[in-house]
């Protein structure tokens, strides 16, 4: 065989094992068996082999190729990643239903519904029909290029199938929209979206191979699916064996409907999920809803509710997209998920603070996606509510990314052999005495020092909400403590690079930048102080509001001017400050009137630390803001949100974590949760953060 004769069998040789790859992962039969298929791909890989040169990015023996990379490229998306908002009932999406209508009341809405499957959604680029680039979503604007990664899934064609004009008019295509799909096959850019998942049964297999290898078990079927995509070495991600369903194809080519783009998308050979149906109305979408959320278990991956969409696309211009969410779409959720286990024992943690918290130690139970064998229980008021005892059966509850909450007892299935819960009488790390805390459902250790205690509290003075000093982690915190570098957080400000140079994870290059952090942060805004030191029920919000009222306008002072300060203001005067009242007033003034507190402060004085002023604006321009309260919600792009806070406080506004009807702006960034459902159904104003820049400038 010559090269021109090996040419021309490559080719054919390619078209026959991509004919059999859209038999077999798109429309679900075969016409030979996996041992020829096998054999058909072996001939290509020879005469590959022999004639190199031959060799193209498409070929079916591609899949698995190349060296593992150093690192991700980021990609940014011709077009945004939208993320969706959530319901979680009828009420929900006849809610959604009528701000649509709203906005187009003529229209008379039909609706096309998916299955929200629960994997990682990819981007995926062909240009003149070959499989250039596939990304991740990342924040939704730029993601990473793991192209090798995708090759190895045998449900994404390496080359688009070129359907026949037929086979396109079937489906209600218009002579223009068959032309340019047909065009743009062979010789342009098309852009599809969909799901990278990990099956249940392949999952399953993972499991029990790697456990027989010693190796991790995989946590559950979407971590899985995620971390097999953002592996460096595609041969792991070879091994996963992960499969894709397309959802939405971004390329306009004049479709009528989304119904059409997932049939388009069958023709081009990709999956999409034979489930999906059009609905003439809501009540046949929340129907479909149902009826799925009842068969779950007869559908070989995991999935967490419905899409339902708007299925006229020429409609999505004019119901556009809020935040990072489109008006057309709605995630569906299913209710959350519950099982039963049983409590096999109740552990005391110890915060930074003190103050005892129980937590639940069950008997292992998957749950909403994940394997559980902890819960928080808050506190003894908790227990006592539930009439928990040791060794219940108990139902367990997990919504989605939601902590895992013990919601009920099931005591008709006591055997007599559950021990009442109590309250240890001495502290679990420390054995110093533990005691309840006057008027509150708190339990405390009375050890001041307590080691667990301690960490807590030195971590959080590290931490970014307080003091932000890069380098000093909570592992690193303990392992200074452990060192008895650290006892207290003046401490921080006496180490030296020789100090750290003898610890793990500690070079010089890395030692001299820590040291350098901490001395940068000698300087901070006083609100950031009161954080920092951890006085009870004051949070960013109140310490914002002291250090307006407590700081010198002189550009910066020195705690000793703190300490004078407080000293000349009544507990009543604390008390009657602004949404401070009489429980967090007495817990400011307390705490700097006890001389184990003024003993640290005067520690930290004479280590240098000054504080900024941070005087409220003056001036109308200063105080736009002035009487309005946010809240932020999901991911900003511009701003961090502690900038975003700075910025709303600087204005004169206030900042709430939660939303309620004195709410008056809640800005939504991506993946907003369960707040923006929240102002919805209250009906406060949603901006974004473009809206927002504009509010601040």
């Amino acid at each position: 065989m010559n090269k021109q004769q090996a040419k021309e069998r490559i080719e054919k040789l390619k078209e026959e094992v991509n004919h059999h790859r859209y038999l077999y992962h798109v429309m679900d039969r075969q016409e030979i068996s996996d041992a020829a298929l096998d054999s058909l791909k072996n001939e290509l890989f020879k005469l590959e082999q022999e004639y190199p040169d031959l060799i193209t990015p498409d070929s079916p023996t591609q899949r698995v190729a190349g060296e593992a990379l150093a690192k991700f490229i980021k990609v940014e998306h011709d077009q945004p990643m939208l993320s969706l908002n959530d319901a979680f009932s009828r009420q929900d999406m006849e809610d959604w239903e009528g701000r649509i209508k709203r906005i187009m009341p003529e229209v008379e809405f039909n609706y096309y519904c998916e299955l929200k499957m629960d994997g990682l959604a990819m981007s995926l680029i062909y240009q003149d029909g070959s499989f250039l680039r596939g990304a991740t979503r990342g924040d939704g604007r730029v993601g990473e290029d793991v192209t090798q990664n995708l090759k190895t899934i045998e449900a994404i064609p390496l080359r688009l199938r070129e359907p026949e004009s037929a086979e396109l008019k079937n489906i209600g295509l218009s002579e223009q929209s068959i032309g340019k799909i047909l065009a743009q096959v062979r010789n342009g850019l098309i852009e599809l979206r969909g799901e990278a998942i990990i099956t249940l049964e392949t999952f399953r297999r993972l499991n029990e191979k790697y456990q027989k290898e010693g190796k991790p078990l995989l946590a559950n079927p979407r971590n899985a699916a995620a971390g097999s995509i953002r592996q460096l070495d595609p041969q792991v991600a070879a091994e996963r064996k992960l499969d894709f369903h397309v959802y939405a194809i971004m390329t306009d080519f004049g479709l009528d409907n989304h119904e059409q783009e997932h049939k388009l998308a069958e023709l081009l050979g990709f999956k999409v999920l034979k489930q999906n149906k059009f609905c003439n109305n809501l009540d046949e979408a929340i129907a479909f809803h149902d009826y799925w959320e009842k068969h779950k278990k007869g559908v070989p991956f995991e999935f967490d509710g419905v899409v339902v969409l708007v299925n006229d696309t020429k409609l999505w211009p004019t119901l556009g997209v809020v935040g990072k969410a489109p008006r057309y779409a709605m995630a569906f959720k299913f209710a959350a998920e519950q099982v039963t286990t049983k409590l096999n024992d109740i552990i005391w943690q110890i915060g930074r603070t003190g103050i005892l918290t129980p937590t639940a130690v069950l008997e292992p139970v998957r749950v909403g996606g994940v394997t559980v064998s902890r819960a928080t229980l808050h506190n003894m008021d908790e227990i006592e509510r539930l009439h928990l005892r040791i060794g219940d059966t108990v139902i367990l509850e997990r919504a989605g990314d939601v902590i895992p909450k013990i919601i009920q007892v099931l005591p008709g299935l006591r055997t007599g052999q559950e021990r009442t819960v109590e309250v240890p009488k001495v502290c679990p790390v420390c054995e110093s005495a533990v005691v309840r805390v006057e008027g509150e459902v708190a339990f405390r250790c009375t050890n001041r020092q307590c080691y667990a205690a301690n960490l807590r509290s030195l971590s959080h003075w590290t931490s970014k909400v307080a003091m932000d000093i890069p380098g000093l982690g909570p592992k690193i915190v303990e392992q200074l403590v452990r060192e008895g570098l650290v006892r207290d957080p003046a401490d921080f400000y006496s180490l030296t690079v020789d100090d750290l140079l003898p610890l793990e994870r500690f070079a010089q290059k890395s030692a001299e930048n820590t040291i350098a952090s901490i001395k940068e942060k000698k300087k901070i805004p006083l609100s950031r102080l009161f954080v920092a030191l951890g006085i009870r029920h004051v949070g960013e919000e109140t310490a914002v509001l002291l250090a307006k009222q407590f700081a010198v306008f002189d550009g910066q002072f020195s705690i000793i001017d703190l300490i004078e300060k407080f000293n000349n203001t009544t507990l009543e005067e604390l008390q009657s400050l602004p949404d401070v009242g009489p429980i967090v007033g007495k817990s400011i003034y307390d705490w700097f009137h006890a001389g184990h507190n003024i003993d640290l402060l005067k520690k930290l004085d004479k280590h240098g630390l000054k504080f900024i002023a941070q005087q409220p604006g003056i001036g109308s321009e200063k105080q736009k803001l002035e009487g309005k309260t946010f809240v932020l919600t999901g991911t900003l792009e511009g701003l961090t949100r502690d900038e975003a806070k700075a910025k709303i406080r600087e204005l004169g506004g206030k900042i709430s974590s939660s939303v309620s009807k004195k709410t008056d702006y809640v800005i939504a960034g991506a993946e907003a949760g369960s707040k923006l459902d929240e102002a919805q159904r209250l009906g406060v104003k949603i901006i974004n953060e473009e809206e927002f820049g504009k509010m601040i400038e």
